[in-house]
């Protein structure tokens, strides 16, 4: 209690002990705690996988998702470098197919966006081209 009878309360939501969190990224690189990675990433389960995916968006295929469906998450965040863009359709469908959510957007979106989902505890995975990477 504070002096006048005020109370005080963390209201900032439960993260998962253990989460990534997105702490900055630049052109060529996505900081998540004291590292920079300087490729492309995924973030599913707790576990970080880098390098992950091509240079460009053009590039990417069903193979690079694969390892999402077997604990498929709630919402798959796409970054797609930078700027929108869409993978392959077929990539598309194959996360439709497994009832995974997802948003594509522009890296620097999609880290912000990711921070967002996993502090009001959503089961998100992120997989993120490098801001830099084009189409």
């Amino acid at each position: 209690m504070l002096d006048g009878g005020s109370f005080r309360a963390d209201v900032s939501p439960d993260i998962i002990a253990g989460t990534p969190l997105i702490r900055g990224y630049g052109d060529d690189y996505i900081a998540i705690a004291d590292h920079r990675y300087k490729h492309g990433l995924s973030i599913h389960q707790g576990a970080i996988i880098s390098p992950w995916g091509p240079e460009r968006v053009s590039e990417l295929s069903i193979a690079h998702f694969e390892h999402l469906l077997q604990q498929a998450p709630e919402v798959l965040v796409i970054g797609t470098g930078r700027l929108t863009a869409f993978p392959d359709e077929s990539i598309l469908q194959l996360l439709a197919g497994h009832h995974i959510g997802f948003e594509c957007m522009d890296s620097r979106a999609a880290s912000r966006t990711y921070n967002i989902l996993v502090a009001e505890g959503r089961p998100v995975s992120a997989v993120l081209l490098l801001p830099n990477a084009r189409r």
